[in-house]
Order: structure tokens, then sequence, then C-alpha cells
């Protein structure tokens, strides 16, 4: 299992952003690493509807940062349920 790199994160949120976009979803900011201590996930909502998915990258599998980050563009779209699942099928890498 390939440990995720920074340059690999950048690379996987660009390429989820182009996904989201091309379903019609809001693209979130992402960023490394999240702020909260020991969270390996955060999502934060500003004041102006954007978000920003904080993802811990170091120590952790790429897959793992992957799913991450299609969770993060799912909850800040407050997807659910079939619409949830299939975001989740057309983001995964």
């Amino acid at each position: 299992m390939e440990d995720a790199s920074f340059a690999g994160f950048a690379d996987l949120a660009r390429r989820l952003g182009q996904r989201a976009r091309a379903l019609g979803l809001a693209v979130p900011g992402f960023r490394t690493p999240p702020c909260v201590g020991g969270s390996v996930r955060t999502l934060r909502r500003r004041g102006d509807g954007t978000a920003v998915v904080a993802v811990q990258v170091r120590g952790r599998a790429l897959s793992a940062v992957a799913a991450d980050l299609v969770e993060g563009v799912v909850a800040a779209n407050r997807l659910t349920g079939a619409e949830a699942e299939r975001a989740r099928a057309s983001l995964l890498p």
C-alpha cells in the first residue's frame, strides 16, 4: 500500500475537484493538515457558503487520504442516501 505524499495529495485534490465540477458539485478547498489536533479529517464551513476540507497526509495510505477527500466533498455538498453513494462511486479514484 502506497503512503501518501504532499505531491500525491495535491494531485488527488486537483483531480477530485475536476470530477466534482463535472458532476455539478461545489468544490471545497483542500488543505493539510487539519487544525484540530488528532483529527484525520475536518470540514470547516465559511460564512460565505464555501467549505474547506482538511486531511492528515503524513503516515497514511494514499487510498485513505483519497477516501477522506471524497467524503469531504460529499459532506461539503450535504449529500445523503443514494445521491451520496452515486457521488462517492463517481469521485473515488
